[in-house]
């Protein structure tokens, strides 16, 4: 049986295929794919789940039917929906599945993304050494954990040189994904625990491991701070 995509997955590559192909989305398609991903997770994740026509059109403002079915056909030619069973008509359900139902997607986001972030930097000239700097969250919001671009950042947070990750510690933190927690979540709880009057004494208790544990994530995910963050998704 196929795996189940995460909802991040069904995100990312929703986007991804949205950017190579920008002269054939619109909004609505946006909008009824996610109201979508909505409504199963409210039916607890069944593959396959009715998604009634009048339903959508109410929660979206979508006045007409002809425009509805044009956007949801277009969803389901593209491959982000499979049709399991065709509604008769406009007040019966379409019966479809979007756990498996994703196009191939490329790379062309990513470099976008990777391209524009190295622009930014070089334009915004700033010094590692102001006392204003912003932080700047790597994110990458995926199971597949960048852990090379993790450690890279924790160590400018920290002030810290930690060389690697231990395997043990990177199966933590995709124990936490999986529980729901982002990689912003993790991000800010380490920017959180380096301002805490403890760890600025004591600073070789904050490690990768420290704040992989479930506990200590949600202890300084929580914990308020005045740390403005910038964040940037590759």
């Amino acid at each position: 049986m196929e795996n189940k995509l995460t909802g991040y997955e069904l995100s990312r590559n929703f986007f991804d295929w949205a950017f190579e192909n920008p002269e054939k989305i619109n909004p609505s398609h946006i909008a009824i794919f996610f109201f979508a991903t909505e409504h199963q997770n409210r039916l607890g994740g069944k593959t396959k789940f009715g998604f009634p026509t009048q339903m959508v059109m109410d929660a979206l403002g979508i006045k007409k039917y002809q425009t509805y079915i044009k956007y949801f056909n277009d969803l389901v030619d593209w491959g982000f929906f499979i049709l399991v069973e065709k509604s008769r008509n406009q007040y019966s359900a379409n019966i479809i599945s979007i756990n498996y139902a994703m196009p191939k997607n490329g790379k062309a986001l990513d470099k976008a993304f990777i391209k524009h972030r190295a622009k930014q930097i070089e334009s915004n000239g700033q010094s590692n050494g102001s006392i204003d700097k912003q932080e700047t969250i790597e994110q990458i919001n995926n199971i597949d954990f960048n852990f090379d671009l993790f450690l890279d950042w924790f160590n400018k947070t920290t002030n810290r040189n930690f060389k690697s990750i231990p395997e043990a510690t990177k199966k933590s933190f995709k124990a936490r994904i999986k529980e729901g927690y982002t990689k912003e979540d993790i991000c800010k709880a380490v920017i959180n625990c380096s301002k805490d009057k403890f760890h600025i004494e004591n600073p070789k208790y904050l490690t990768p491991e420290f704040i992989s544990r479930a506990d200590k994530l949600a202890l300084y995910l929580s914990a308020p701070t005045e740390t403005k963050t910038k964040i940037i998704i590759y």
